[in-house]
C-alpha cells in the first residue's frame, strides 16, 4: 500500500476527502524466474482469488482472467472480488510484457505510444480561482478538453465550465467540456439540468447522470440532449454493459482503470462492434493507457493527476494533451518497497464524508444545493 498527495481536496458530488492524500493499494506478484509483476488497484479479495492463477504460467494471462471468474462463479464477481481479479490481470499483463522485454503497449500491439487524455480535476471541493490554477497547469502540457464534478447547481456548473473553458482555449478555440455528475440525478432532473447548461456552454458529454446500471434512465436522458452520455467506469463484467448497449442508452463508453487490462480490452472490442468510442479512467500511474493505445476506439484517456503516488517511479510523460508511454518492459512501474515501509500518513479514500460513499438523498433532491 502507498498513498498519493493530490495536494489539493478530491472528490465530487457525493463528497470529498478534504485532506488530499488517498490509499494506493500496490499488488506483487513474484515469478519462479525471478520478475515481479505489478497491479493497481483494490485486492482485499487476493486470498481467494490467487489459488486460481498459483503455479500458472503469466502469459496465458486472458486464459488466467476467465479461471479468475470461474472460481469465483458461485458468489458472483462484482465489487471487491472483480477488483482483485483486475488487480491480478494488470500484475499478469505486466510480467507478460517483461518476459517479452518490451512494453506493454507493444506487448499488445499498438503502433504509437501517445495516447490522448482529457484533463480531470476531481475538482468539486476547489474554489473557482484554485480550479483555474489546476486546469491551467493541464493546458501548459497540451490539454485541450477538461471535465469538471458538478450536480449539485447548474448556474454554478455553468460559472465553472466557462473558467475551464477560458483556460483551455490556450490550445484551442473550441475546447471540449465534459460534466461529470456521478449518478446524482433521477431522469427528468438530469433532462432539465443538461439543458439549462447546454443553453450556456457546449457539453461534449454528460457522465453518468443517473445510476449505472438505469439503461431505460440513460436512454432517455441522451435523447433529449444535446451531450453525448458517458457511462460505465463502475460496471463489473460484460454483462452489465449490455442493456445499456441493446437499449442505446450510452454514447461514450467508459471503463474503469482498476478493473484491468483484459476488462478494458473486452469492453473495447464490445464498444467497437455497436460502433462506440471507448475512454477509461486513468490514474495512480495510468496503466490502462498501454492498453487503450492498442484499441481502434479508443477516444481519452481521464488524466486526473499530473504528479505519481509515493515510493512509484513510471516510466510516462504527461505532455502534448495526452499520455507519452515509455520503453520500460511492462508498465514501466518501479516500486520503492523501502520508501513505502516508511510511510506514515493517514489516507482518505475510506473516510465516510468521503465520494465513495452515497449520500442519503442523492437523486432525491427537489431543488438544487449550493
Amino acid at each position: 500500500m502507498t498513498v498519493h498527495d493530490w495536494g489539493r481536496p478530491i472528490g465530487d458530488v457525493n463528497g470529498f476527502v478534504a485532506g488530499g492524500v488517498t490509499e494506493v493499494p500496490i499488488l506483487l506478484v513474484h515469478t519462479d524466474g525471478g520478475l515481479t509483476g505489478v497491479g493497481v488497484g483494490p485486492h482485499s479479495d487476493i486470498e481467494r482469488i490467487f489459488p486460481a492463477v498459483v503455479g500458472e504460467d503469466p502469459r496465458a494471462v486472458t486464459a488466467l482472467y476467465d479461471r479468475m471468474l470461474a472460481h469465483v462463479f458461485k458468489t458472483g464477481h462484482a465489487g471487491a472480488t472483480f477488483g482483485t481479479v483486475g488487480a491480478l490481470d494488470m500484475a499478469l499483463w505486466d510480467l507478460k510484457a517483461k518476459m517479452a522485454d518490451e512494453p506493454l503497449w507493444r506487448t499488445l500491439g499498438a503502433r504509437d505510444r501517445f495516447v490522448p487524455g482529457y484533463a480531470s480535476g476531481l475538482d468539486i471541493a476547489l474554489s473557482d480561482d484554485e480550479l483555474v490554477a489546476l486546469h491551467q497547469r493541464y493546458a501548459d502540457r497540451g490539454f485541450s478538453s477538461g471535465k469538471v464534478k458538478g450536480g449539485l447547481d447548474p448556474a454554478t456548473d455553468i460559472r465553472r465550465l466557462k473558467a475551464v473553458q477560458n483556460v483551455l482555449r490556450q490550445n484551442s478555440a473550441r475546447p471540449a467540456l465534459m460534466l461529470d455528475a456521478n449518478e446524482s440525478w433521477h431522469r427528468k432532473q438530469a433532462v432539465q439540468y443538461v439543458t439549462e447548461v447546454e443553453s450556456e456552454v457546449p457539453l461534449t458529454w454528460i457522465e453518468e447522470p443517473v445510476r449505472r446500471w438505469d439503461a431505460h434512465g440513460n436512454r432517455a436522458v441522451t435523447a433529449a440532449v444535446k451531450a453525448s452520455l458517458a457511462t460505465g467506469e463502475n460496471l463489473v463484467g460484460l454483462e452489465q454493459y449490455r442493456p445499456l448497449l441493446d437499449a442505446g442508452a450510452v454514447d461514450i463508453v467508459q471503463t474503469g482503470m482498476v478493473w484491468g487490462i483484459t476488462h478494458f480490452l473486452r469492453v473495447s472490442a464490445l464498444a467497437l462492434a455497436h460502433d462506440l468510442p471507448v475512454s477509461p479512467v486513468g490514474y495512480n500511474c495510468n496503466p490502462v493507457a498501454h492498453a487503450a493505445a492498442a484499441v481502434p476506439n479508443h477516444l481519452t484517456t481521464e488524466v486526473q493527476d499530473l504528479e505519481t503516488p509515493f515510493g512509484l517511479r513510471v516510466d510516462q510523460t504527461i505532455s502534448d494533451g495526452g499520455i507519452v508511454l515509455g520503453d520500460e518492459p511492462g508498465l514501466g512501474i518501479t516500486v520503492d518497497v523501502d520508501a513505502l515501509a516508511t510511510i506514515r500518513t493517514t489516507a482518505g479514500w475510506r473516510i465516510a464524508e468521503g465520494p465513495h460513499v452515497r449520500p442519503e438523498r442523492a437523486g432525491l433532491r427537489m431543488v438544487a444545493e449550493q
